[in-house]
């Protein structure tokens, strides 16, 4: 499912681009920023284990999902975070999604969680994606309609199955 396009007055997508990539990073190190700011690290080391494990994380994804969607998210036309799916015969895999924290609690990531919702809907497909089990957004989650369906760990792989278990959860 490519999203793209304006989905709300002022929520749209775009293709990721090679001029992104400082971007991306921000967005990655602002879903780190809790966790880092207890590591007691100076700045420079910071940044630099941010680089790495950002580096690693992109490498994984593009291993894992070779296939996959990489959008930034744009809220008022200012870049505000990621969306990157993996679109499967029978699911819809949510591989990230974040939102800047300056963004955060404006409606993006319902508008989107709900537009990949309905799309999943309309071609009879499930919707999944991993969570830490500490992670907020794991109650986020479950409001609308995810359930666990395995504990891995570290992870939890959540599923959203569809309009017959539930009607898709409104922004």
């Amino acid at each position: 499912m490519a999203v793209d396009g304006r989905l709300s007055r002022s929520l749209s997508l775009r293709q990721v681009t090679e001029a992104d990539e400082d971007l991306l990073r921000r967005v990655y190190a602002s879903t780190r920023a809790a966790e880092l700011s207890l590591a007691g690290w100076d700045e420079p080391t910071m940044q630099a284990f941010v680089r790495q494990q950002f580096d690693a994380q992109q490498a994984w994804y593009q291993r894992a999902n070779p296939d996959g969607i990489r959008q930034v998210i744009l809220v008022g036309g200012q870049a505000a975070g990621r969306l990157y799916l993996d679109e499967r015969p029978a699911e819809t895999r949510i591989v990230d999604i974040a939102v800047l924290p300056e963004f955060q609690g404006q409606g993006a990531g319902s508008t989107l969680l709900a537009t990949i919702l309905d799309h999943a809907a309309r071609r009879g497909a499930s919707v999944s994606l991993h969570v830490e089990g500490h992670n907020p957004a794991l109650g986020w989650y479950l409001r609308r309609g995810f359930t666990v369906e395995e504990d891995q760990g570290a992870y939890l792989l959540l599923r959203w199955r569809g309009p017959a278990h539930g009607p898709v959860p409104a922004p």
